[in-house]
């Protein structure tokens, strides 16, 4: 019977990665709410899963509630039945006002509206500062960025909450951020682009340090997870081990400061991802999270001559005003190019112009049990091949456990791939997400 889609471990952290203190080996003794037996489908991993709430529309307290309370509530009810869920984890999007309606006193209400309703968060998705569901979001989801000292205020407003959010047996929650911030987007005043990364490099820094008061303050450990996204200062596993290196080189910097590695993100940049996260472990850098979620591909070289420009027509579909939809261009020879919208790249593309063009894979997140959809694929197989690796002992990589769905774009998919109403299609991801657990 689950008591919770929690585990019984919470992943390997090694003494290096911390400071000497009473919550490590805690931390490596109560981590779960699970009853593990040979008849739980989670029964051989170690992982604390959910789903993201960012796919709700609202940016108050009041709206967030109401989105909990019609879509997760049904999929806590729906889990139960399946799987003997008695506890859904949540992956909570607060943005900032939100968060400064929590701290403000509502924190203990929420908390309690949380835990009646059977909802256990975990991680915070810190990404998304404003409205995330605005006609024209694009490049804005990137601002603040790291440079800007509000960035830095809102994260540690997210981590005071979360602190606070989590039961006693649960001694550590993830935050995911952003990956410094969007090159064309002006950081602030006259600076370059160089200097805004120094002082992202010092606000992190300034991020682990209150992160460490707060664990000695409330014996939570909360670490912030940087997530790697197409097109921004940070996006590739080279650009991510290169920064930790020059900016967060510590043990101390490296026990609160992670990566968030988002599966679909990855596979637009065509990183392979037992790759990847061999290269976490090599870099010393802990996996915060991992958001799985999974992208389009358009896999031109199985796609006849005549149906090219169907496929075309069909991708159109996706070109939607709201999300940037960056997309990963890979050669017959090889290379590989990044075009920062499909849109655009869309009407610049002839059917002849593919030809010399094995694959595209585009930064849309479509639902993870999906395989094949017309002429279009999806990158599914990314996602088992990085659930495998975590679980290879012999990558044996530093990862807190945290798995979190973070399909954020149903309301924008095309209605014939919404299959039910939003609830159920959240709880069917989730259930395959089990299933390819168990």
């Amino acid at each position: 019977m689950l008591t919770g889609l929690f585990s019984s471990a919470c992943g390997r952290f090694p003494r290096a990665c911390g400071r000497e203190d009473t919550h490590d080996r805690s931390f490596l003794r109560h981590v779960s709410t699970l009853n593990i037996n040979d008849s739980d489908p989670l029964r051989h991993c170690e992982r604390q899963i959910g789903y993201c709430t960012n796919v709700h529309a609202g940016i108050d307290l009041t709206s967030i509630r109401a989105n909990l309370q019609e879509y997760a509530v049904p999929v806590q009810q729906q889990l139960s039945q399946t799987h003997g869920l008695d506890a859904l984890g949540v992956g909570l999007w607060i943005p900032d006002q939100a968060s400064r309606e929590l701290a403000a006193g509502q924190l203990d209400v929420f908390r309690g509206f949380l835990d009646a309703n059977r909802l256990q968060p975990y991680t915070i998705n810190g990404f998304p500062f404003a409205n995330f569901h605005g006609d024209h979001v694009k490049q804005r989801v990137y601002l603040p960025t790291w440079a800007d000292p509000e960035r830095l205020q809102y994260t540690q407003r997210l981590a005071t909450i979360l602190s606070r959010l989590l039961h006693d047996d649960q001694p550590l929650g993830s935050i995911s951020t952003l990956p410094i911030g969007w090159p064309d987007n002006p950081f602030a005043g006259d600076r370059s682009g160089h200097e805004d990364v120094e002082i992202a490099g010092g606000q992190l820094r300034e991020l682990a340090a209150f992160l460490g008061r707060l664990e000695d303050q409330t014996g939570k450990r909360i670490v912030v997870a940087i997530e790697p996204e197409p097109g921004c200062v940070i996006d590739t596993i080279g650009d991510l081990i290169g920064f930790f290196d020059a900016h967060l080189p510590d043990p101390m910097h490296r026990r609160y400061l992670t990566v968030c590695h988002d599966i679909c993100h990855s596979a637009v940049m065509n990183e392979p991802q037992r790759s990847v996260v061999t290269a976490y472990r090599d870099a010393g850098i802990t996996i915060g999270k991992v958001q799985v979620s999974s992208a389009i591909v358009a896999d031109w070289e199985s796609i006849a001559a005549g149906e090219v420009a169907a496929t075309l027509e069909q991708l159109g579909a996706f070109a939607e005003d709201r999300y940037l939809h960056q997309t990963g261009q890979v050669g017959r020879d090889g290379s590989f190019q990044l075009a920062d919208d499909l849109p655009a790249l869309l009407q610049q593309t002839r059917p002849d112009d593919l030809e010399q063009i094995l694959r595209w894979v585009i930064h849309f997140h479509v639902p993870i049990f999906l395989e094949r959809f017309g002429q279009l694929t999806t990158s599914r197989d990314a996602v088992i091949e990085c659930l495998t690796a975590l679980d290879d002992e012999a990558i044996d990589v530093d990862f807190t456990g945290h798995l979190e769905v973070e399909t954020y774009a149903w309301t924008v998919l095309p209605e014939a791939m919404r299959r039910r109403g939003l609830a159920e299609d959240i709880a069917g991801e989730l259930q395959w997400l089990i299933d390819q657990l168990g």
